[in-house]
């Protein structure tokens, strides 16, 4: 190696460590579990100085509304509130196809209306300038294996619907549902080949189907398409007894070139979630730093 040479990677060298590191930047938070209102989860963002959030339900609305499916005109009114608070939409989670869904004969109205609805849903994402939306596997089945090649089917044809918007479409494991731990991600990511779908990995979700999600579960997940990764309350608060190591997640992570954000969902609706929220993210932050 020449002089130049050496004196070129010394400069380039923090940068590359860099790239792969997990800070506050990297650190997001689903705003209708940190505010009962759209300002304050906002100002809980500010407090924190988040660049970014998740999108699910509109914080304090009743009946529930998600942001996926709103007008265009109140999507570009929230727009205008997120880019004043200087925060940006890291990951929109809807709740589409989380039901059960029909046999041949037994068809219902969500179902008959999910291609609509992603395609509403995609252009939501791009009015947000977000690339990333949620999507679910159907109400869980006595085994869900059973399951896994119509899932992939399905979300095979809904991913060419949101690849013409460049919206990525991530699964999401939740005990609700077919795909419910790291493995079961796992299993039905070999079936997908599309380069749309992706999968929100949240390992506390692992617990009350009775999986270790890390190390265990985690060694199992395809990384490269982990393309974002969540953390409850349950699973960092200190008295929690479904605390999860997260300071080794954080690390695997960053080892394993994790390059998206990592979002809080407290996974608290009572009185106790901003205090929930609040200490959660406290002890994240510590975690990165």
């Amino acid at each position: 190696m020449t002089r130049r040479e050496l004196i070129a990677g010394a400069l380039t060298a923090p940068v590359l460590l860099a790239k792969g590191r997990i800070d506050r930047n990297r650190i997001s938070a689903t705003t209708d579990e940190i505010g009962r209102t759209p300002q304050e989860a906002l100002d809980f963002a500010s407090q924190f100085r988040l660049r970014w959030v998740e999108l699910r339900n509109v914080p304090g609305s009743n009946p529930l509304r998600n942001y996926a499916l709103l007008s265009e005109a109140e999507i570009k009114r929230a727009e205008v509130a997120f880019a004043a608070n200087g925060t940006k939409v890291s990951f929109l989670r809807s709740d589409l196809l989380k039901f059960a869904w029909p046999g041949a004969s037994d068809a219902n109205i969500r179902w008959e209306s999910r291609k609509d609805d992603i395609h509403k849903a995609c252009v939501t994402a791009r009015l947000l300038d977000c690339d990333k939306l949620g999507v679910f596997t159907g109400q869980r089945v006595s085994d869900p294996k059973t399951a896994f090649q119509r899932i992939a089917d399905e979300l095979g044809q809904l991913a060419e619907i949101a690849g013409t918007y460049g919206v990525n479409l991530l699964i999401e494991n939740e005990p609700s549902q077919n795909i419910g731990t790291s493995r079961e991600i796992a299993g039905l990511m070999a079936l997908l080949t599309s380069k749309w779908v992706g999968y929100n990995w949240n390992p506390q979700n692992d617990v009350p189907l009775k999986e270790k999600p890390f190390p265990d579960g985690y060694s199992a997940l395809p990384k490269k398409r982990m393309l974002n990764a969540q953390f409850s309350s349950k699973g960092i608060l200190r008295e929690s007894p479904e605390r999860l190591d997260w300071a080794g997640i954080v690390k695997a992570l960053e080892k394993d070139g994790f390059a998206y954000r990592l979002g809080l969902e407290t996974q608290v609706s009572d009185d106790t979630m901003r205090t929930a929220a609040h200490e959660s993210m406290e002890n994240m932050m510590r975690i990165v730093g």
